[in-house]
């Protein structure tokens, strides 16, 4: 039994399932639309254009056609979808057709996710986004982003990062996690030091410009800048925090980032529609997300902090 579900200014047709699982005939999860909605958002906050995409875990293909149908003029030059499954491909390919979208700059690829990047020459922006660990994408994806690329990562492995599993993440990310109040802000520091551990293999400095937690999973958009200094530097920000690490100790976002994500989307927000009798009417495609705009004012509030972790007034008491 199929059924079409709408994001943003997407529908996708896909088959339902009792619960979200590696099981899926095509991989879908609709709690992930925040996490869709965020790199939307940043991609259109960034002076990039002309960026070449790609989706190597591409699944429905629900995060390529949004951002084909939701990024700005001039920003996309190409989008590579890619996936393993066969099914997965054919529900791309229709539900490119259902979405009405001019494939003449769309690739799609039916191959291993670290084949497809490793036989590419490269890409602009790379979003990495599985199910669990992203360890296994890191070396292929680092390797194909491009000078002053954004590479997008996602994680789901929480229980290794957040300290309820901590020999698995000493075994995984080369960090000992610690569980207590502050273990979501020291789980994204690990993570961030493992993945620019990979980078400066490749003289590559991966800076986060924008990170978070969120419901079950981490999420980090670094800019990659070459260069062997700058490696140097950022292996001088890793160390201890609280009894945990090492992890990053710089900052987790670019703060005129967050400052610019936040106004666009609360401008998006506050817009009005008319018809042609002066009534205000809502468009579909206009989202008013306040779990998004609540979400980006705490991000854009904290990025103002130079601070690495904090105190729990409970936890003292």
């Amino acid at each position: 039994m199929h059924e079409i579900i709408r994001e943003g200014k997407a529908a996708i047709r896909i088959k339902k399932a009792d619960k979200i699982s590696k099981e899926m005939e095509v991989f879908y999860n609709p709690v992930m639309k925040l996490n869709r909605d965020m790199a939307i958002l940043l991609l259109n906050s960034i002076d990039a254009e002309n960026m070449q995409i790609a989706l190597p875990l591409a699944g429905s293909g629900i995060r390529g056609i949004r951002f084909s149908k939701e990024l700005s003029k001039g920003k996309i030059k190409s989008i590579s979808f890619n996936d393993y499954s066969i099914k997965a491909i054919n529900s791309i390919k229709n539900n490119l057709k259902l979405n009405k979208i001019n494939q003449k700059n769309i690739k799609i690829y039916n191959e291993d996710a670290n084949l497809f990047l490793l036989n590419s020459s490269g890409f602009d922006y790379i979003d990495v986004d599985p199910f669990g660990s992203s360890n296994f994408m890191l070396d292929s994806s680092i390797k194909r982003i491009s000078r002053n690329g954004i590479l997008a990562v996602t994680n789901t492995d929480t229980a290794a990062l957040t300290g309820t599993y901590p020999q698995a993440c000493v075994r995984k990310y080369w960090s000992m996690a610690k569980r207590d109040y502050m273990m979501h802000e020291t789980g994204l520091r690990i993570l961030i030091r493992k993945i620019q551990l990979v980078g400066m293999q490749y003289e590559k400095a991966l800076i986060p410009i924008f990170s978070y937690f969120k419901d079950h999973y981490f999420r980090v958009f670094f800019e990659c800048i070459k260069g062997k200094k700058l490696c140097d530097e950022v292996a001088k920000q890793h160390g201890m925090l609280n009894c945990a690490g090492p992890l990053w100790m710089g900052q987790l976002w670019d703060d005129k980032l967050a400052n610019k994500m936040y106004s666009t989307l609360l401008k998006n927000s506050n817009k009005k529609y008319y018809n042609n009798k002066n009534s205000i009417i809502i468009k579909k495609d206009i989202i008013n997300n306040n779990e998004l705009l609540k979400f980006l004012k705490i991000i854009k509030d904290e990025s103002k902090i130079n601070a690495v972790g904090f105190y729990d007034l409970h936890d003292i008491a």
